[in-house]
């Protein structure tokens, strides 16, 4: 191994933002660029596509940054850093890594990318029907690749968006996403970062947003080498229920704060991700005068895209700039919806479903209000919970009556229309697509399909064994599980239960999944029609409770079209022209009212 001599580096050569890191190709070779607050030395080991091997020491720059030019380099480069003459680890601002997160980091220079959706503009927020998926389960192969196959399906359902359950690299060969430790690197298990570039630039060429789900609020627990860089990347005595909080307040915060800063930009420029959502903003701690989330907002407006919250403090400084370190994001995740739905159509009052009752009367005031808690006693909380909200559009809040935490957290991991009779799974699904606010749906729901969603993990040794042990522990505080049912827990580390959580597309040739899926077509088919492909605004529609049903009433273009969702006993069938209801024949149903069904009515 022979070394080369450092390339004096002032000022990062074409970075606009200086508190940027990772490999940066340039016409002059690759510039490295590293933060290791406290460090003495950095080294980098450089591997070359060839097998030659050389090793780059890095200048030392204020502020606890590294730099050096490696005139030789270029995309396809492998590198480790040795901190203060230790081993070598991967970059903790890695782009990719080929042998997983314990191993050698990558260059990779994003300007090669041929992308063809070259007319594609990101879209604006109102009017997205969302599509959340696991890129792992949502097909065989389990790839980026492989993705790209089921996304005529999506965008002939109806759906807009394609939302992918987070990607940042972590440890293991399969996983939710949530436990990422590198932030900048693409899951090498499904493919390369070119292979993501590729899925993205086919949901765009078929006209389909995408977002990406970020986490901010903790990283994994194996692969993390961010503690070797520096002690300061983490706020000690912040922790949440996951982890540790990025250090976004303390001493030697603004880097770190830099650091997730670009993140937002490098998915944003490097890979034209249209919209975030950002998982468990609440676990997100920030007592500054600018909380991080709204300047990633910030960057996130500017570039053109939206940006969402998984947040469950039902609180409108989410979404309001105007409050008190208010973030202005344009939406968020709005589960009152789905509990209010579940526990109206199961009753079913365990663990946080204990703050709903499930009548007529609380489904319409979630819809009149985005959420049903603003404020009120929730004794859940045993205290106040949630703030108003009803003065922002209808579009601000996401709605869903299946996720991956409704469905991966059951004790079985089914799905809502294995709890339900068909009927009523009919009536809940076509009532989704005509809300007036965002609906999500999560893969394969769209045709009830019978694969459960596990939680699946595939940790080393203690790691894994605590994770066992704490999802066991999650199941039974929380009353999902009982001691005499617990045992058919799925052990999340087993390969089997992450290859059962893999979507059968074969059982679209089936008549009873065929029909359900017809539904949802139908439904967000005339969701398109009567909005036009906007969320209706307030002051087009009103929401009331009569007779055990929930009616929205819309007025668009000079008529009025009605929604009638029945939450029990027979339906009534109003007066007027039936545009469309659940309980058709074309979507197996016996269209004799017989059940609580969903009714759309052009009123005379």
């Amino acid at each position: 191994m022979t070394a080369t001599a450092p390339i004096p580096v002032k000022t990062p050569l074409e970075n606009p933002h200086p508190g940027d890191l990772g490999p940066l190709p340039t016409p002059d070779g690759v510039l490295y660029r590293v933060w290791a607050f406290c460090r003495r030395s950095v080294l980098a080991h450089i591997e070359k596509p060839d097998g030659r091997t050389y090793t780059l020491p890095l200048e030392a720059a204020p502020g606890g940054y590294f730099f050096a030019l490696d005139r030789d380099g270029a995309a396809g480069d492998l590198y480790h850093f040795s901190l203060d003459g230790a081993e070598p680890i991967p970059d903790f601002a890695s782009h990719y890594q080929p042998r997983g997160v314990n191993g050698p980091s990558m260059v990779v220079d994003s300007r090669l990318f041929p992308w063809r959706a070259t007319a594609w503009r990101r879209p604006a927020f109102n009017g997205q029907v969302i599509y959340e998926c696991h890129l792992g389960t949502l097909t065989r192969e389990g790839t980026f690749l492989s993705a790209i196959d089921r996304l005529d399906h999506i965008a002939e359902l109806g759906a807009t968006a394609v939302e992918i359950m987070p990607v940042a690299d972590w440890a293991g060969r399969r996983g939710w996403g949530y436990d990422g430790v590198l932030l900048f690197a693409p899951y090498h298990g499904y493919g390369t970062p070119d292979d993501f570039r590729t899925l993205i630039d086919a949901c765009h060429q078929r006209g389909l947003a995408v977002i990406l789900d970020v986490v901010f609020n903790h990283l994994g627990p194996c692969g993390n080498y961010s503690h070797q860089y520096s002690d300061y990347f983490f706020h000690e005595g912040n922790d949440n229920a996951w982890g540790q909080n990025f250090n976004l307040h303390g001493e030697n915060s603004p880097p770190v704060r830099a650091l997730l800063r670009h993140n937002i930009r490098y998915w944003l420029d490097e890979f034209r991700i249209d919209g975030f959502r950002m998982d468990a903003t609440h676990a997100v701690h920030d007592p500054s005068d600018v909380h991080l989330l709204a300047e990633a907002a910030g960057i996130v407006h500017r570039h053109g895209g939206f940006i969402i919250a998984e947040d469950d403090r039902n609180a409108r400084s989410v979404l309001d700039p105007q409050e008190k370190n208010g973030w202005h994001f344009d939406a968020l995740w709005a589960d009152d919806f789905h509990h209010v739905m579940r526990v109206a159509r199961t009753g079913d009052r365990r663990y946080f479903y204990s703050m709903f009752q499930g009548s007529a009367d609380e489904v319409v005031r979630t819809l009149r209000h985005g959420w049903l808690y603003a404020g009120q006693f929730s004794p859940f909380h045993h205290g106040p919970r949630g703030s108003v909200a009803d003065d922002f559009p209808p579009q601000s809040f996401v709605y869903c009556i299946s996720n991956h935490d409704q469905v991966g957290n059951r004790l079985l991991g089914d799905r809502f229309h294995q709890v339900l009779s068909p009927a009523a799974y009919r009536s809940v699904s076509l009532f989704l697509c005509l809300v007036p606010e965002t609906p999500l749906l999560f893969m394969g729901q769209e045709w009830g399909a019978d694969t459960p969603f596990l939680y699946f993990t595939d940790m080393p040794g203690d790691v894994g064994r605590q994770i066992r042990e704490g999802r066991r522990r999650e199941l039974l505080h929380s009353r999902f599980a009982s001691e005499e049912n617990i045992d058919q827990m799925a052990n999340p580390q087993a390969e089997e239960t992450f290859l059962r959580s893999k979507l059968d597309w074969t059982e679209l040739d089936r008549p009873e999944h065929g029909n359900i899926l017809r539904l949802y077509r139908a439904g967000l088919k005339m969701r398109r029609e009567l909005f036009g492909g906007m969320n209706p605004p307030r002051e087009k529609w009103t929401v009331e409770a009569q007779q055990g049903a929930v009616i929205i009433r819309y007025r668009l273009g000079g008529r009025t079209v009605a929604v009638h969702h029945h939450l029990a006993g027979p339906s009534r069938v109003p007066a007027g022209k039936i545009l469309l209801r659940s309980e058709a024949p074309e979507f197996g149903g016996a269209c004799d009212s017989s059940q609580p069904e969903t009714l759309v009515v052009e009123e005379e």
